[in-house]
Order: structure tokens, then sequence, then C-alpha cells
């Protein structure tokens, strides 16, 4: 290398040291004019109502009292600055050799994954920042960081640090931690249960030794193997540490007061996975979270569930309302008192949806050349399957027609003869497929009976799948969160409001959409009354639906053309409903929520596509009804598929006495019929 490459070298590593120095200087004299940040700020995390009212808020740093740091146990101090920054009274607020190690690991894997973080980093997170993965945010962290070691002593940086640190569970700060786990002052840990509580902070759900125990062990022995190698504790008390059982105090859950509780614990779940971030981070970072619910709503079906129960009953429930033209959840009720238990029946549980799972099927049968006025016997049968078992479905309480009935009279019937029929003669992948069309994630086994809904399903894919029939066929996703900005105003996330692509064909959504009305129509009577007709005498709108019984489970799944509404009832510990009113209870809350719901509201008629005819038909033989037929209803078709042939039946058999009585003749009353 030449004299004046050398020199250029030299030139070039001159002024970058020399930009370096300008660049740190004016960091240092910004966050000296800047002055000292607060210790103490305290961060509300606010949810607001689709009309932008604020309906919940949680408290950050909610612990128990300060202590001052000659307060805290010794050995918990030990652990905390070991296991999380062993340079804490070294560093100018930075560690510069660990944030070498991680930049380079960062560049190397093209993500903001790994850190190094100190305590003081930590410190001005917790209180000023969010925890969101950007550079901007790393940029603000180190301004507070300098500002903090510039103006407070490291003592008084600690103390603040094991003060407002989270611990999982709504503890925040040292003090509360060990009164919540050991029922004990934080100034009377053994070195056991210091070094627990100091394995918590880095991942408050992870290391719980509530949630999982194995973790948090495993933690607790790497820190006190730290504090061994660095003289923190004996041999002696190295071995007994590791040798003692902890005392842990019963889980606690605190009592919460809040509107919506579960619907809050939905947005801050899918808050969360938006921005990819821990919930206990959005829930003490600040955030404002604008959702989807309606609180009227909410309150009427609050309201609904608590004058539908008897008190002694010990039967849950789960409620979800959607608004079909987005996915936007409105209201939501994962069980019948969040105090007792705080999981969510709406979206976490699991059950099988019995008959309410059948229109997935007839939309199935209805795209492969069914309509409406099909017919297939209803009568005991016996199906021999592949395997060569032989699979014998039954009706409600032994009832069939023992004669054909049309697919209208079997979906307001639920007729599982003909259920289990179709999806043989479909083939029950078939009806996998489509269930999948209809946003169906769940294990769906290819078995004959998955048309009575014996696969496990959730309220919310349920509700999301009957929206798709409301909206006329367009994909949507269900969700609560509509916006998210942080403390300071600045929107990390809005939602997109845009139409869903057409998933389903409209003409066979609107025709099973209007069947499925018929579950509340008396005109489809027949072996016995519709499923509806407890509850249809209620009803002042026009509703589609379907319920859904197992012997554990209860279901009601219905919709207008603006609001759709699933409920399941029955126990947690899936033992059999016997009580009849326990059985009741789903379709009496469905009916009296959407009533409530719809109070005031003119009446909604489902759109009729084009291509699609409108028939009156007789539900008994699925031939166009005459005058002459007891029962008259109008049906609907894809243009080309309609009956062609007039009802004879019940001319022959009723009313030839009626045309002896009167005179007039066979060519007479048809004559009048058609001109």
């Amino acid at each position: 290398m030449g004299k004046k490459s050398r020199r250029f070298l030299w030139k070039a590593g001159f002024r970058l040291a020399l930009l370096a120095a300008v660049v740190l200087a004016g960091i240092y004299g910004i966050s000296y004019l800047l002055g000292p940040p607060p210790l103490h700020e305290e961060q509300h995390t606010t949810y607001y109502t689709e009309s932008g009212d604020v309906f919940g808020e949680e408290k950050g740093r909610e612990g128990g009292d300060w202590k001052e740091l000659d307060e805290l146990d010794s050995d918990l101090v030990s652990a905390t600055i070991l296991i999380e920054d062993q340079h804490f009274y070294d560093h100018p607020g930075f560690d510069f050799k660990r944030i070498m190690g991680a930049m380079w690991e960062n560049i190397r894997t093209g993500t903001l994954k790994e850190g190094a973080s100190t305590l003081t980093q930590q410190y001005a997170r917790n209180l000023y920042l969010s925890h969101e993965k950007t550079w901007s945010r790393k940029l603000k962290e180190a301004f507070y960081t300098i500002r903090l070691e510039m103006f407070y002593s490291k003592d008084d940086i600690l103390e603040g640090y094991l003060n407002s640190v989270y611990y999982g569970h709504g503890a925040y700060g040292a003090e509360s931690a060990s009164q919540l786990f050991f029922q004990k002052s934080a100034e009377d840990l053994s070195i056991a249960e210091a070094s627990m509580l100091a394995a918590i902070p880095k991942g408050p759900t992870y290391y719980s030794p509530w949630n999982n125990e194995e973790n948090a062990e495993n933690r607790q022995n790497q820190i006190l193997a730290i504090m061994l190698d660095h003289g923190a504790i004996s041999d002696a008390e190295y071995q007994l540490a590791v040798a003692e059982e902890l005392d842990y105090a019963p889980k606690q859950t605190k009592k919460v007061e809040k509107e919506a509780p579960y619907f809050q614990d939905t947005a801050l779940s899918e808050a969360a996975e938006i921005l990819d971030m821990e919930p206990e981070d959005i829930r003490s970072g600040g955030y404002e979270i604008h959702t989807t619910l309606n609180l009227r709503q909410q309150k009427k079906l609050e309201n609904e569930l608590a004058e539908e129960f008897h008190p002694s009953s010990e039967a849950q429930a789960g409620v979800l309302a959607m608004n079909p033209e987005n996915g936007a959840i409105v209201a939501m009720s994962g069980g019948r008192d969040y105090q007792e238990s705080s999981f969510n029946r709406a979206v976490s549980a699991k059950r099988m949806p019995g008959s309410s799972f059948k229109p997935f099927l007839y939309y199935a049968a209805l795209q492969h050349g069914y309509t409406p006025a099909t017919k297939l016997i209803s009568k005991p049968t016996s199906f021999q399957l592949e395997d060569g078992e032989v699979y014998q479905p039954s009706n409600y309480n032994g009832y069939y027609a023992n004669e054909e009935i049309t697919l209208a009279q079997a979906i307001a019937l639920s007729d599982n003869i003909y259920a289990v029929k179709t999806n043989m003669y479909l083939g029950p992948d078939l009806l996998i497929d489509t269930a999948k069309e209809f946003g169906f994630t769940s294990d769906l086994p290819a078995v004959p009976s998955l048309a009575l809904g014996t696969a496990a399903v959730t309220i919310e894919e349920m509700v999301q799948a009957y929206s798709m029939l409301a909206n006329g066929g367009r994909d949507i996703e269900s969700h609560t969160v509509k916006k998210i900005a942080d403390r300071h105003g600045k929107v990390l996330y809005e939602r997109e409001e845009t139409e869903g692509e057409q998933v389903l064909d409209p003409k066979t959504a609107f025709i099973l959409t209007h069947m499925l009305t018929g579950i509340f129509d008396r005109e489809l009577d027949g072996y016995m009354a519709v499923t509806g007709s407890p509850i249809a005498g209620q009803l002042s709108h026009i509703y589609a639906g379907k319920s859904g019984t197992t012997a554990s489970d209860s279901w009601m799944i219905g919709y207008s053309p603006s609001l759709v509404t699933g409920v399941w009832v029955g126990y947690d510990d899936n033992r059999s409903m016997d009580k009849t009113a326990e059985t009741r209870y789903a379709k009496k809350i469905w009916a009296g929520f959407m009533e409530r719901a719809h109070q005031g509201m003119e009446q909604q008629a489902f759109d009729v596509p084009a291509g699609v005819v409108g028939i009156p038909i007789d539900p008994e033989t699925g031939e166009r009804a005459t005058p002459y037929c007891e029962a008259s209803r109008v049906m609907y078709f894809e243009k080309g598929t309609e009956p062609r042939q007039y009802c004879s039946e019940h001319y022959h058999q009723k009313d030839i006495k009626e045309e002896e009585r009167d005179g007039k003749g066979v060519i007479e009353k048809w004559f009048e019929l058609f001109f």
C-alpha cells in the first residue's frame, strides 16, 4: 500500500471518527437540553367502541407499594443484575460489546430479534415507549436511556426498574410479585424464591411458575448457577436453594370490573397478534385500541343471558354477534360470569355443532343438482361403510316421515336420515372442501356423520361461515380491532375496509338462506313441527337460521341481512344436558337477543339475485302448489330447475267432495286457476 493510499485511509478514518464524535456530542447535547425524564409514568391502554366511545381502560404499572432499593431482598437484586445486565454498574447505559454481537446476528439473519438491552434500556422502554421492534423506537429508546443515565444514579435506575418491571398475572414490581407468588414481602425472600422471581421478567407468560413450572425452574437453576459462579452465593447456599421446594400461593384471579370483559380479552389478543407483541406488553403500553364493539348490543346480550338462565343452572354459554358485511364482531359473551371463569367459550372452546352444521352440506348439495324440491325417503336406515361397519343414524325422538320429503322440509325438520344420505351420495370429502370454502380451519373427519356436525368447531367459525350466507357469499374475516395507535397517537395499524372476494355462488347462497327461514314456518310442519316452532311466535323480523343438538351441546345460529348471532349452551365438562329447560336456552337466548337487537328497525329482506325464481310449492309433494293444497310456501330455484308439474294429489284426496258440493267441474276449476 502506497503513501497516498495510507494517507487517504487515515483521513477517511479521521473524518468518520470526527463525524461519530459530532453525532454523539449532538445526542448527548440534545439529551441534556431535554432534561431528566420522569421516573414514574402511568400508562393506560384504552379501548374504544365502534362509535369512538371509551368502554375499557387497563392501568399499566399497577403494582404494590414502592420499595426503596435497600428494602428489597439483596439476593433478588443480585440475581436480577446477574441474569439481565451483569455490567450494569460499569456501562453508561449501553453494553456495547453485547450490542455489537446482537447487531451482527440481526444483520446475518435480516431481523431485529436479537437484543442486548441493559436494565436502563428496559426501564426506558417500560416507562416511555412501545415494545414494537422498529429502528425509530430503538432510536427513541437510546435518547431516554442516555437521559436516565445522565440525570439519575445507578441505584435510582435499578430501584425504578425493580418497582416497575412486569412479573405476570397483573403484578408490576418486585413487591407485588412477591406478595402474589409467595404471600410475603420482597424483603423476606429466600435465595430460591428470589432467583425464581428474577427468572420471570424475561417472559412473564413463558416463565411463570403458575403457567409452566418446568420452564420457570430451568431458568431459576440457570440463575442460581450464575450467582454461584460470580460469588453472590456460597456453594452451601446454592445447594440449599436448588433443593428447596417452593411453596407457591394459590393462583389468583384479580377481581375485574370492566365492560364487555370477554370482548376486551379478545381485542387484546388480536392487537398483540397484529403488532407481533406479547399481550401484557400491549396491556401496559398505553395503546389506543379502536374496536368493533357495539356497546348497546353488548348490553342487550348480557341482559338476555342474565334473564334466561335459571340461577341454579350450572350450564355455560358462549355467544357471538357479527356484522356479515365485514366480519366485525359487535357483541360477545364467552360465559355467564367473567369473575367465575374468564375462559372465552365464544372463540376458544371447540364443540360439536350438531345439525347447525347441515347448511354447509346442503350448500354443496345445491351446487350438485339438488333443489329445494329434491325428495328422499325419511325412514330408519342402515348405511354399509367401506370398512364393513354399519352406521345407523336416527332422527330426533325416533320420528320419521316413512316417506319421501323435500330438501326444504328436511332442513326445517332437521331430518338426519336425509342429511346422511346426501353426504354419502356427494362423498364426505366434498363436505370438507365446502366447509373450507366457508372458512373452517378446524380438523374435519371425512365420515358420514360429519353431516350431523360431529366435528368440534368454535362458535366464531360457525358465525363467520353463516355470515357468508347472509352477505350473499362474500369472504370475510372475523375481527374485533379496527385501529391501533400508540400513546402518542401515532397510528400503528388500521384495518382496510374492502369488499370481500366472492367465494360462494350468490344464487345458491340465497336459495339456501331462504330455506333456512323455513325453520320458523309452520307451513313446513310434517311428521313433527319445524325446529324453530318454540320461538317462531316471538319473532317479528325475517330471520334464517338452524339449530343443533348433541347429547352435551345445544346451538342456535341465525341471521338477518345485517346481523348474525350464534349461541352455544352446554357444560364445560361435556356432561349430558338432561334438563329440558337447559336444552331450550340456546334458542330462547338467540330469539330474545335478535329481537332486542332489531327493535325499532325496519323490516329487512334478503336480496334476491338475478337468475332466481320464486314458485309456490306444496311442501308435501314438492310440486307447484294449487288452491287445493293444504299448505303452500314460496320456494326459490335457480331459473330452469324449478318444478314444472302442478300438485294433483290433494285434489284427488280432499276436494272431490267439495267439487260435488259446489257443482264446479274439473275443467272449470283448472280454468280459474290459470286464467
